[in-house]
């Protein structure tokens, strides 16, 4: 690229994201940077700017471009007030292994130390929820300083960096002889012959084997060889929390998924299991269902555990086989392994009993609390999703937040195809917008669509404002009930009626949708907002679907009034052993 004025370090910033394949950078513009902005007008042709309304949505946005590409997510925020908002997508990153360069604006060299304007330590801020922060102190060194980040974030356990961008660091002039890195190429680690021999040894001696696949990592070819290998095997398959996207969920040989409002019957067999083997998935708090499924430090099954990261290996489970190895390559070497035909005739009966539970748990039911979907006000949950789970296309991508509106999703609509959900488990709300405009700019020709509660979404709605400008034809279903739902439910069990601090006050969602200049209507039925968002995938630009969903039908497994009546012995005995 030539530059209309002498080499700087941001020319050279700019000029090592390009030469990474960097296509798209997500920011809210910041004075601290504008040297990098300058520099990012001479690759406006090549690299797409999305300049968002919010650092914490600017964050998410790249967040889920990352999640969509396998690729590093690219955010610029300016500093002190923009990198503390972007801190929500970085420990997003952090918690969804997702590769991640957050880029922020800092004071001049010259000013550090002072509590300069907007002055903050990005290496203390971030340590905790970032594999490497930096401050680049010599624009000669921004290539250098690039090429780690991007190996950094896209080696071992994936995750997020921090790099911090001095004023004069940017303004710096740099020799023509400084060079520019090639793409990065980080470490692609192969399981050893002896650890595939002995998960082969443990395999076969296991009765009621589970494997685990989460993590992140994989690719579509990964998903593809490992799913030939478990359906060769016989092997009963399990997705991790937020990640039933790496297996077809058709597929007969598919369980279920361990997280929020996950299956009793299938936690039970996890428990009962004499063998686990766990594939990219660390087990955290979520899918193990706050460690109770896997005994820690010493598990009760056998434990096979396989992560690209060697510290995340006996972290918290003592493994009897540690298996060091990223996703792709343990796919391709599983794919080659040949286990006796015996297996699958033996595992069948075991493999049929948890199927059966999952085809059970997961057949959407209208609610007994409210069993008309055609009702004029609000539309039954379990309607939406008897719908949505049949006529959706099959290349569809879903985001969503967090809330309880989720279980629905997560319970009851069947993922058949690698890149088809994005969503936290780092249980972050708003992110359903934000991720719904980074998938779609990394798959514009896939269907996308947004799953927002009424909370959530007005926590990232202003970037409906950026899906317009883009012409994007995101489709984004807000479900209002006119709380905060998951915590009115945790709310209710632990102190039942005394209803306080949860209640919303909503805008004219649609009134604010048109604001924004989107299509955007009411809904009255499961059939009218299935119709809506076919059409609104066809849109040349974002549609908000406004449902009101019955505030009594909190979640797919209960109901306010059921909560309440079944916490109301617990706080009679605790009001009696008070004071």
């Amino acid at each position: 690229m030539n530059h209309p004025a002498a080499q700087t370090g941001a020319t050279l910033l700019i000029d090592s994201l390009a030469a990474q394949g960097v296509d798209t950078v997500f920011c809210v513009p910041g004075e601290s940077y504008l040297a990098a902005m300058d520099a990012l007008y001479d690759y406006r042709d090549q690299i797409k700017l999305v300049v968002c309304r919010h650092e914490g949505s600017a964050t998410f946005m790249a967040e889920a471009h990352a999640k969509a590409t396998g690729r590093p997510g690219i955010c610029f925020v300016t500093r002190a007030p923009g990198a503390t908002q972007a801190s929500i997508g970085l420990h997003t990153a952090h918690q969804d292994s997702t590769p991640l360069i957050l880029f922020v604006g800092q004071v001049g060299l010259d000013f550090m130390g002072r509590e300069a304007f907007q002055e903050v330590d990005y290496r203390q801020m971030f340590q905790p929820v970032a594999k490497w922060v930096a401050e680049i102190a010599d624009p000669a060194r921004v290539p250098e300083m690039v090429n780690r980040a991007f190996h950094e974030a896209l080696s071992g356990r994936r995750g997020p960096v921090v790099l911090a961008l001095p004023e004069n660091v940017l303004s710096g002039a740099v020799p023509e002889t400084v060079r520019i890195a090639k793409p990065a190429n980080p470490p692609q680690v192969v399981p050893s012959a002896h650890d595939l021999k002995k998960l082969q040894t443990l395999l076969e001696q296991a009765q009621r084997p589970l494997v685990i696949l989460g993590g992140s990592g994989w690719n579509a070819k990964a998903v593809e060889d490992m799913g030939a290998f478990l359906r060769h095997a016989g092997l009963p398959v399990i997705c991790s929390f937020r990640r039933q996207d790496l297996f077809d969920n058709n597929d007969e040989q598919y369980v279920g998924v361990l997280g929020l409002g996950a299956d009793p019957a299938l936690q039970d067999a996890v428990k009962n299991s004499d063998l686990l083997v766990l594939l990219g998935a660390r087990m955290g708090e979520v899918p193990s269902c706050g460690y109770t499924l896997i005994d820690s430090p010493q598990p009760q099954q056998l434990l096979v555990h396989c992560m690209p990261c060697a510290k995340e290996l006996g972290r918290v489970y003592r493994p009897d086989l540690a298996m060091l190895s990223t996703m792709p390559e343990l796919a391709q070497e599983l794919a080659q392994l040949q286990l006796p035909p015996d297996l699958k005739t033996r595992w069948k009966p075991w493999v049929q009993i948890l199927r059966q539970g999952f085809e059970s748990f997961t057949t959407p039911k209208l609610s007994p609390h409210h069993p008309a979907s055609t009702d004029q006000d609000m539309v039954d949950m379990g309607a939406i999703w008897q719908i949505l789970s049949r006529d959706l296309p099959d290349d569809v991508i879903i985001t969503n937040g967090a809330g309880n509106y989720t279980a629905w999703a997560h319970r009851f609509y069947r993922y058949t195809s690698f890149g088809s959900q994005l969503a936290p488990t780092s249980g972050a709300m708003g992110y359903g917008l934000p991720a719904a405009i980074g998938g779609q700019l990394a798959h514009p020709q896939r269907p996308v669509l947004c799953l927002a509660g009424d909370g959530c979404f007005m926590m990232s709605s202003h970037e409906m404002a950026t899906a317009v400008k883009l012409k994007l034809p995101i489709v984004t279903v807000v479900f209002d009930n006119q709380m905060y739902g998951t915590i009115r439910m945790h709310q209710e069990k632990w102190f039942p009626e005394r209803v306080y601090g949860t209640a919303l006050d909503n805008p004219d969602f649609v009134a604010l949708g048109r604001a924004y200049g989107a299509h955007a209507q009411a809904v009255h039925s499961a059939e009218e907002l299935m119709a809506a968002i076919l059409v609104g995938f066809k849109a040349n630009g974002p549609t908000l679907l406004h449902v009101r969903t019955d505030p009594e039908q909190i979640s797919p497994g209960g109901s306010i009034t059921s909560i309440r009546e079944k916490a109301k012995p617990t706080t009679m005995a605790r009001q009696a052993l008070a004071p």
